[in-house]
């Protein structure tokens, strides 16, 4: 890209200008990044009961070998898109890389418990700096509307399926080498992203937000966003009556209402309004966090279930999701991807999410004998052929018309949106199916003659109860998308009502770098 189109949004008379030809190389670098984070949310699952056991963690705190990564991933993606914008994307995702390496061997070489649990928030740390720098070179490197659809389909695919990616390469390395080798295995990915993004990826220039840092808002949306997310994680294992779980909600809700009320005052706010009030981003936040909430109980069910019920190996498990991983990829390259140049963004979001649904419903129907190829494999890839025909367009929209002095808080507000609707997901849905195990139990045992086999049938009850829930967030994210989402097609001319409240300008033929 030219200085001129890089710093401003380009004259639509004007030729567009040339695109960078290291923009296909570039993409693997971030989606290789992109990867490793997500894959490092669940990896660590099916490696946590081995360094619980060789570690000496206690029941009660193996909980915070996923909370502490939560935490400070979720607290501080406000605060590292900022960071992205102020210091330039491309240092911010090298450092990020190098960081998460560092956290990782300190991880894998973990002799104590405290030297685990803060490797993870450190890991949690440098990943709420590269995410958000990784999705906003991505909107700033692809200008053409085609070439960023295939872009964001690649990119989609990959923040979809790497969870399922992650339970697979996490039963491997725990099955036939260590846990520690779910830390290692970071490694090798952060060194080669980082070096191939210092010599490939270029630093678009005129990007940068070098107004000063919002000190108050930093503090406001960390310690409120933590607050939040260790709410909804306290709730999973305390209960939702338990004073410390409400002390977190009220505490949460106070600490962004002010945020919120701050953002609107200050000169240089960390998160500027205008980002979050354009009715298409705001509708992108909200369906893709309710989205998220939905795959992530299923993704805790399914594998309990697998395991448990069935009896399957961790690595078994692992390839039980491939379906599902098959299904995003096409979802995300081959509908979304060629359809998002042809059709707006809510007819694929829309009907994608209802694909998922219809999926998720399918596993409603789990019972103790339900067959994984007549019942499990149709639902996995419906599910994931739904999730990326709309992920993809989503992960497009999220920084849609935005300046680039904007682009890494928008980007932050996307990891931010995943990161606690996973964390409301996995709170939510396993407070519904803990329940109704219990209910079952209390309405059968009476005539019970085998209690093991009562005990599994309340337990499958029990998911097939919560993914009732899951079904109807993923209808409910389809209603959002329906009706937020109101902008045209990339390259038309058609103008979304609402366009220009934040004083951009309204056609959106403009080169999608969405600037």
């Amino acid at each position: 890209m030219s200085k001129t189109a890089e710093s401003r949004l380009p004259d639509p008379k004007v030729p567009e200008s040339v695109p960078d030809p290291k923009r296909w190389r570039a993409l693997v670098f971030i989606a290789l990044a992109q990867l490793m984070v997500v894959l490092d949310a669940t990896i660590v699952n099916i490696a946590l009961p081995s360094a619980q056991q060789d570690l000496g963690i206690s029941d009660g705190n193996r909980q915070w070998v996923i909370t502490a990564y939560a935490l400070a991933f979720g607290g501080l993606l406000l605060f590292g898109g900022r960071i992205a914008d102020l210091w330039g994307r491309k240092r911010t995702f090298v450092v990020g890389l190098l960081g998460f390496a560092a956290a990782s061997a300190v991880g894998g070489a973990a002799t104590s418990e405290a030297m685990l649990l803060g490797s993870r928030a450190l890991q949690g740390a440098f990943g709420a700096l590269l995410a958000p720098a990784a999705l906003s070179l991505l909107a700033v490197t692809f200008g053409d509307p085609k070439e960023r659809a295939k872009a964001f389909g690649i990119f989609g695919a990959i923040a979809g399926g790497g969870g399922a990616v992650g339970l697979i390469l996490g039963g491997f390395l725990t099955e036939y080498l260590d846990w520690r080798w779910t830390f290692f295995v970071n490694i090798p990915f952060a060194i080669v992203a980082a070096a191939g993004a210092y010599f490939v990826i270029r630093e678009p220039a005129g990007g940068r937000n070098r107004s000063p840092l919002d000190i108050p808002g930093v503090f406001l949306s960390t310690l409120g966003l933590v607050a939040l997310v260790y709410g909804f994680t306290r709730a999973e294992s305390e209960g939702w009556s338990d004073p410390t779980t409400i002390a977190m909600f009220v505490i949460s809700a106070v600490l962004l209402a002010t945020f919120v009320a701050v953002e609107a005052r200050v000169k240089s706010p960390l998160l500027p309004l205008r980002v979050l009030m354009e009715r298409n981003r705001g509708g992108v936040y909200l369906s893709l966090g309710l989205a998220i909430i939905g795959m992530f109980g299923l993704f805790l069910f399914l594998t309990y279930y697998l395991q448990v019920v069935k009896g399957f190996t961790p690595v078994k498990t692992g390839f039980a999701f491939l379906p599902m991983i098959v299904g995003m990829i096409t979802g995300s390259t081959q509908i979304g991807a060629r359809l998002m140049t042809r059709v707006p963004p809510r007819l694929l979001m829309g009907p994608g999410f209802l694909v998922g649904a219809t999926g998720m419903l399918l596993l409603t129907q789990l019972e103790i004998g339900s067959s994984y190829p007549a019942l499990i494999l149709p639902a996995l890839l419906l599910l994931g052929l739904g999730m990326g025909t709309a992920f993809m367009p989503a992960m497009s929209l999220a920084t849609h018309g935005i300046e680039p002095r904007d682009a890494g808080v928008a980007s932050a507000m996307v990891n931010t949106s995943q990161q606690v609707g996973g964390a409301i997901g996995t709170a939510l849905l396993n407070t519904v199916a803990a329940s109704a195990t219990t209910a079952y139990v209390a309405a059968n045992s009476a005539g019970a003659g085998n209690p093991k086999l009562l005990e599994l049938q309340a337990m499958v009850h029990g998911y097939a109860s919560a993914i009732w829930w899951a079904v109807g967030i993923l209808v409910i994210a389809a209603g959002i998308a329906f009706t937020f989402i109101n902008t045209g097609r990339p390259g038309s001319t058609q103008v979304a009502k609402g366009e220009g409240a934040d004083g951009l300008a309204e056609d959106v033929k403009i080169p999608v770098a969405m600037h």
